[in-house]
């Protein structure tokens, strides 16, 4: 027999003989109290969103030439989430994550690099 006493209780616990306690909750993302240095950490992140989905489309092409499988589909996955928030047109997204040629997502690049896909301004 258990001994409720050793069951741990913590909302955030998992496996073997723990259980969610309903009476612990945690706050969303949305709901916490960040400090002034999180809310500038967090705002610095986003405001070079724009050029971390740049460097990691041009890191993606390699991975893409190289991965076989169910690691190639799921690079193309990010590669396709990446082009949608720099607002590559969703045509050009389409043919190219159809094609799965990673020399076509080099373009994207070349083209995001040289300004023919104009950057979004920043806020």
């Amino acid at each position: 027999m258990v001994d409720p006493a050793s069951i741990n209780t913590d909302a955030g616990s998992v496996g073997h003989g723990t259980f969610k306690n309903p009476f612990v909750t945690r706050k969303t993302m949305a709901d916490r109290d960040y400090s002034k240095y999180q809310k500038k950490v967090i705002s610095r992140f986003y405001d070079n969103r724009e050029q971390m989905d740049e460097q990691r489309l041009a890191e993606l092409v390699t991975n893409l030439f190289l991965a076989t499988g169910k690691k190639r589909a799921n690079f193309w996955i990010t590669a396709r989430e990446a082009m949608e928030r720099m607002e590559v047109p969703q045509s050009r997204i389409d043919h190219i994550v159809n094609s799965d040629d990673p020399a076509l997502l080099a373009e994207v690049v070349k083209d995001i690099q040289t300004g023919k896909i104009v950057k979004k301004p920043a806020k």
